[in-house]
Parts: C-alpha cells; sequence; structure tokens
C-alpha cells in the first residue's frame, strides 16, 4: 500500500496537458494524499483534474518555494491510478519523446470517470391499478409482473412502449420509483464451458497457460493459420489468469465489429466482456473506466487506447491480429500498441501472447533471437486444408472492356453459387472510383485541402476525400468547361464491383461490407451477422472482411486487384500485401468445405504472389527478412521520422531544412530529407519529412532530444511533429 504523503507538504501533480513535469501544490492541512491519487487544482483561471505524481518526473524537478503554491483544491474520490500505470505514462513519453500529460490524457481519456456517478432510478410495481387502462400500460403491467425492480429502459424495451408510458405510472402510483444499485459488469466464470480442443491446440494452450501461472514477464507468438482456433487457444490463458484472481485484456484491431468474438467470449465465459473502443457512449465509458480502476472489470476487450486504462491486478494482454497496422497510433502520441503492450507486461511482470495468422517481420525476428516464445498451429481445427491459391494473369485472362473481373473469376463464382456456398470479391479501395474526369477537358476533382483526388461515392451521390472527410455533392456538370454528361469514373472501388456483380449475377444476394456504406456499428454488424447467417451468395469487401471473420459457407475468394499495395515507396509493402492477402484467402473453406482463391494480378512472378500461390509463407520471410537485414530497416535498424507541416508548402520546407542543418554529426546515424512527403499536403497542411536511419544499438531517442534541444522553435503556422518506428511513409 503506497504511503500517504504528509499534510501541508507539497505534492507534483501532472496534469492531462502537453507538459513536460508536474506542477507543485499545497496539502491542505486536513487532506490526505497519496501518489496516483486525482486531486482537483487550479491552473491560471481554469480547474483541472490531475494526478499526484511519482517517479522519475516527480524527483527530477527544482524545489519551489511553498509560499509561491497554490492549494489542491480537492481529492476525487475513487481509486489511485496504480503505480504500473504511472510507469508507462513515463516510458511511453520517454521513448515516443511526447510531453507526459499528453499520455496522461489518454490515460484519463473517460470524462466521465471523474464526475460523482449519477443516481440510476428503477421502477417495480405496486399493485396499485391506474385510473385508466391502455395497451401500452397493459404490456407494461404483464412485463412487471412479479414485483422485480425494473430499470426504466429495459422495461420500456421489453414492454414495446415509450418513456412517456412508464412515467404516467409512477405518476398514478402504479409504479413506484426506487433507486437501482450500482451498475457493476458481469464476472466472467473460467470453468463455465470447457472448449473441446485439438491435440495442437490443447498443447499450445498448455504452454500459454504455464506462462499466465509463472506470474512473470514473458512474450509469446501464437503463430496459427487462418481456422486454427487461436481464439479458443488463448481464452485458455485468460481462464488461467482468471482463476489466479487477476483482470485480463484483450486487444483487437476492430473491436467494434467483433459481435462474433463477443458471441465466443459469452460461451466460454459466460458472460459478454467489459468492451473499449471509440463507439461506446460518454457514460458507459466512464463505466467501464470504474471497473477497470476498481477491479470489477475482470476481462477487457479493446481497440488500442485500451492499453491506458489503469487496471489493478493486471496478469495477462493478448495482442490478437498482431501484424494489423492499426495498431499503430499517429495522432497526438505516436505509439505502437502491440510494443506497448509487451513494455506494459514488462512493467507489471505478466504475460503478453501476440496472436497472428501472419506474424510481423519483427515478432518473427524476436523469436529466432530467443526473446520471445513462439507456439505454432500449423493445421485448421476442422481438418479442412487451407485453400488452394491461383493467381489470374491478367495479361492473358482480361476482363471485357469496361469490366473489372476476369472470365476466370467469373466463372469461378458461377461455379461457386452453383454449389449454393458464397465468394467473396475483395479490394481494398472504398467507394465507386478514385477517380473522376471530364473527358472533355481534363479536369480532376481533387481534394480542395489535400493532395488527393477526390473519391465518388456514388450509393451516396458524393465526392469525398478519404484522408480529410472533405465532401461534395457529385456534380451533373463539369465545373471547370461545363459540359454535360463528361464526368467518367475511372478505376474501380467496391461499389462500382458490386454494380458488376449485380449485372452479372442479378439472381445473387449481394452484400457489400465497406465502413462508407453502413450508418453506424450496429449495421455494420447487422452485415457481418448476415454473411455468417448465409443471407448473402457475393460479398464485395474492402479490408474489413480480412479482420477475422469467420464466414462458415465461404468457398471462393476472388482479390481484385493483388497488385493494389506493392508500388508503394514503404520498407513493409511486400511484408502488409502477403498479410493482407492472405488473411483475405484464408476465410475461404474454413468448415467442412474446400476453399479456393483467385488473385488478379499484372505480376504473378512478383515473390509476394508467389508465395502466397505456393503456401511457403517461410520462404517469402526468409526473403523478407534478408532484404530488412541488409538494407538495416528494423527490426535491424531504427527509424524515426520528423514531419514539418504548415500552411504553406514555403514555410514548411524552410523550417524543414533549418532542422536538417542542425543535425549533429554522428557516425551510424543517416538523415535522409528534407523532401516533400507522398501526401504532401492533408487537411490544408503541407507536409515536408525528414527520416532518421540509425543502427539497432543506437539510442536514437537521446540523439533526437540533443537535436530538438537546438533548435529554434517552430513560428506561426509551423509545426513539427516526432515518429518513432513509423509504419506510415506517405
Amino acid at each position: 500500500m503506497r504511503p500517504a504523503l504528509v499534510s501541508n507538504d507539497t505534492v507534483p501533480v501532472l496534469l492531462p496537458l502537453a507538459i513536460e513535469a508536474p506542477y507543485d501544490y499545497r496539502v491542505p492541512a486536513d487532506m490526505q494524499l497519496t501518489p496516483g491519487d486525482f486531486v482537483i487544482v487550479p491552473l491560471a483561471t481554469r480547474e483541472r483534474v490531475g494526478v499526484i505524481w511519482d517517479g522519475a518526473l516527480a524527483r527530477d524537478r527544482p524545489a519551489v518555494d511553498p509560499s509561491k503554491l497554490r492549494d489542491v483544491i480537492d481529492k476525487i474520490d475513487m481509486p489511485p491510478l496504480p503505480a504500473e500505470s504511472l510507469q508507462l505514462v513515463e516510458w511511453v513519453a520517454g521513448y515516443t519523446l511526447t510531453p507526459p500529460g499528453m499520455v496522461l490524457r489518454m490515460m484519463m481519456s473517460a470524462r466521465e470517470a471523474f464526475m460523482p456517478p449519477k443516481p440510476r432510478v428503477g421502477v417495480r410495481l405496486t399493485g396499485a391499478p391506474p385510473d385508466r387502462m391502455t395497451s401500452a400500460r397493459s404490456r407494461v403491467l404483464e412485463a412487471a409482473a412479479g414485483g422485480l425492480l425494473w430499470p426504466k429502459r429495459e422495461l420500456v424495451e421489453t414492454a414495446g412502449v415509450s418513456p412517456g408510458v412508464i412515467d404516467g405510472l409512477v405518476d398514478a402510483g402504479t409504479l413506484s420509483a426506487e433507486p437501482l444499485p450500482p451498475e457493476r459488469p458481469d464476472e466472467p466464470d473460467a470453468d463455465h464451458a470447457h472448449a473441446r480442443l485439438t491435440q495442437d491446440q490443447q498443447r499450445a494452450a498448455d504452454t500459454l497457460i504455464k506462462k499466465v501461472e509463472d506470474r512473470s514477464f514473458s512474450a509469446t507468438v501464437l503463430d496459427g493459420v487462418t481456422g486454427s482456433g487461436k481464439t479458443p487457444v488463448y481464452f485458455e490463458a485468460v481462464a488461467a489468469a482468471l482463476r489466479s484472481g487477476r483482470q485480463a485484456l484483450i486487444l483487437l484491431p476492430e473491436i467494434a465489429l467483433t459481435r462474433q468474438f463477443v458471441q465466443a467470449f459469452e460461451q466460454r465465459f459466460g458472460c459478454a466482456p467489459v468492451e473499449w473502443h471509440s463507439d461506446l457512449t460518454p457514460r458507459q465509458r466512464g463505466l467501464n473506466w470504474r471497473a477497470a480502476a476498481q477491479g470489477e472489470a475482470r476481462v477487457v476487450v479493446g481497440a488500442r487506447s485500451a492499453l491506458f486504462l489503469p487496471f489493478t491486478e493486471l496478469g495477462l494482454i493478448v495482442v490478437d491480429e498482431e501484424h494489423d497496422a492499426s495498431f499503430k497510433q499517429v495522432e497526438r502520441v505516436s505509439y505502437h500498441a502491440r510494443d506497448m503492450a509487451v513494455v506494459r507486461a514488462s512493467i507489471g511482470g505478466f504475460a503478453v501472447v501476440l496472436s497472428s495468422a501472419t506474424p510481423s517481420v519483427e515478432s518473427l525476428v524476436n523469436v529466432r533471437q530467443g526473446r520471445y516464445g513462439h507456439v505454432a498451429l500449423p493445421r485448421r481445427f476442422t481438418g479442412v486444408s487451407m485453400p488452394d491459391i491461383e493467381a489470374i494473369d491478367l495479361r492473358k485472362a482480361p476482363p471485357e472492356k469496361g469490366s473489372w473481373l476476369s472470365p476466370v473469376l467469373i466463372k469461378a463464382a458461377q461455379d461457386t453459387l452453383a454449389d449454393k456456398q458464397q465468394a467473396l470479391l475483395f479490394l481494398n479501395r472504398r467507394g465507386y472510383a478514385p477517380l473522376t474526369l471530364c473527358r472533355a477537358c481534363g479536369f480532376r476533382f481533387e481534394c480542395p485541402q489535400c493532395a488527393a483526388w477526390l473519391v465518388e461515392h456514388r450509393f451516396r451521390h458524393q465526392l469525398r476525400c478519404h484522408h480529410c472527410g472533405y465532401s461534395t455533392k457529385a456534380p451533373d456538370t463539369c465545373p471547370s468547361c461545363g459540359a454535360e454528361d463528361s464526368l467518367v469514373p475511372c478505376g474501380p472501388g467496391v461499389e462500382r464491383i458490386a454494380e458488376e456483380v449485380r449485372s452479372r449475377f442479378p439472381e445473387a444476394r449481394t452484400a457489400i461490407l465497406s465502413s462508407d456504406l453502413a450508418p453506424n456499428v450496429t449495421a455494420l454488424r447487422e452485415i457481418l451477422d448476415a454473411i455468417a447467417r448465409g443471407d448473402a451468395d457475393i460479398i464485395i469487401g474492402t479490408q474489413l472482411v480480412a479482420k477475422g471473420h469467420h464466414f462458415p459457407q465461404l468457398a471462393t475468394v476472388g482479390v481484385i486487384d493483388g497488385d493494389l499495395g506493392l508500388g508503394q515507396g514503404d520498407p513493409r509493402a511486400a511484408e502488409r500485401t502477403f498479410q493482407l492477402l492472405s488473411q483475405v484467402t484464408g476465410r475461404a473453406g474454413r468448415e467442412r468445405i474446400s476453399g479456393k482463391g483467385f488473385i488478379q494480378t499484372y505480376m504473378p512472378e512478383h515473390p509476394v504472389l508467389q508465395a502466397l500461390i505456393s503456401g511457403d509463407r517461410d520462404a517469402f520471410l526468409e526473403q523478407e527478412i534478408a532484404v530488412r537485414q541488409s538494407a538495416g530497416y528494423p527490426p535491424f535498424g531504427r527509424l524515426a521520422s520528423l514531419v514539418v507541416s504548415a500552411t504553406s508548402m514555403p514555410q514548411a520546407m524552410d523550417y524543414a531544412r533549418a532542422v536538417a542543418t542542425r543535425a549533429p554529426q554522428a557516425e551510424k546515424i543517416h538523415i535522409l530529407g528534407p523532401a516533400e512527403a507522398p501526401l504532401s499536403v492533408i487537411r490544408g497542411r503541407h507536409r515536408v519529412r525528414i527520416l532518421i536511419k540509425a543502427t539497432r544499438e543506437t539510442d536514437i531517442q537521446a540523439y533526437l532530444r540533443q537535436w530538438l534541444a537546438i533548435l529554434s522553435p517552430p513560428k506561426g503556422s509551423v509545426r513539427l511533429a516526432v515518429d518513432i518506428d513509423p509504419y506510415n511513409f506517405m
């Protein structure tokens, strides 16, 4: 237990702002404070919530005359931020070169958690009849029979009435309003329903259980082919954590879409997990944040930001789809959740599991070097073989003019539908067409805020920018020359593929899985459920379909453009394309039916496509690792980027050149740039990039601190952003 700080002493308080160190405050005589406590303090003319700090940030600050300090206003009645959370803030801040206050801000992202809980009121049947009866009131009385205390919203939904009907019955004395107990999440039962595991799964589960029971830090890669049953395996590790009285965290790249995952969790543990993602209401975020802090949330399933919840008894982290690029955050605090999960487990002294059918090169190299353990699931748990993959050479079997599907792929889809099975057509491009131009004058629709073309979304009659969100109504005439019927789409998006599918397969039921076409997460989940039930014959989808979904009747997968991700100036382009296409084609034939994958390409000889066709993942990885090692790219070297942005390119470039000229000399560090970023304008800001490349043993953070310390601060509209271990080179 933490010792209380002496009354009338001064305390360091870190605030969730872009500040580098805590501020000192006096402690009132009647207040007892400990490190981690949440307090309200004055700052200028406002009151803010901060945390009593303990750690290097608190120790390494100069002494201040207490008579010049202001008093802590109040202590918030809630559990203190755990010591491990304080350490995580300082570690992440030091590694990413981010002000610690900004990392703390992520940890305090649920504003309602710091407000007094609102009392909950329920209703109960009193037995007194209402003065008049209606059909709606009758349904309420029938539902409330038995004298149970009902949450008002639940009774409204059960009886199918409006809240006003309930209020009227309360006024009539037929229902009494009574306080409800505080909301608490259900507690998962580690022994609710034991899964039937194959021999391979049981062996893997036993290894992970042992890691959890050891109560010491370990990192293990759970490496299983698509459909091998990795989720039931790491569920056993979660069960081991629960039996030992500890909490577990499962990170998923698309938590808001994973109803199948939640259902699988309920079947294994008897209740739903506590969720953490951006689709929660502010009230629910506050409740879930407090549940984690109070130890009531025994298992949390969340997006990357769940890593910063204030767990008090964390004993396991699982990073599912650990290879997924969406675990990298680039806004404000630039961090990779997979890597920070390993750090959090190291701080807490417990196990972390990195699960994937296509593990990242970084994780596999860590396995080779003995830093991580490795558990393999080489076969599908159903016994069905992996799908055969075939490349469709578009030079030899091109689509018809105005079409995007090769005759080979069309025939495969026809055969699949004849067998009463599902086909999936994958294109990682939203909208109808990536570019719209005027064939009369050549005008192209460009985003006014970004160096990017506007994407046509025909179903919504809009042109949209996928970088800043700008949208405008699709015009009928060219805004440049005024020509009518001259605007033509160039290239396909999923909407255009869907249009062709409906033309070629008019009797087939189609479903489009794209975030642009659903108004909310609930609608996306309903589409996924419909596909899993078999209510769609042909699915047309973006990368959402690669996120671990299980479609039992899916037999054929067609990739419309297998070359799409290969032409990028990104050291990870080949790896990412291999991972994405492996995940997509791996959706086929997962349950008692044989699967087949087709990849349309102009480069069937490319090493990525050859590896997919041959099924020789290890050969591809050997080559990819060798390329990375010879080039000194991660994980064999270090990368960081400095991105200068401003409202004009001359301003951005001038400051970037000034930054580059001040770079300290270092033998094992190379400075590349400055140069315009490939995507040179985003949201009206012009961008220039400087890339720092260093050897693995280089302390790149120390080098950058030295560099940044001698720079003149940016002025006017100029901003400088630091990204350690960049994943986005656009």
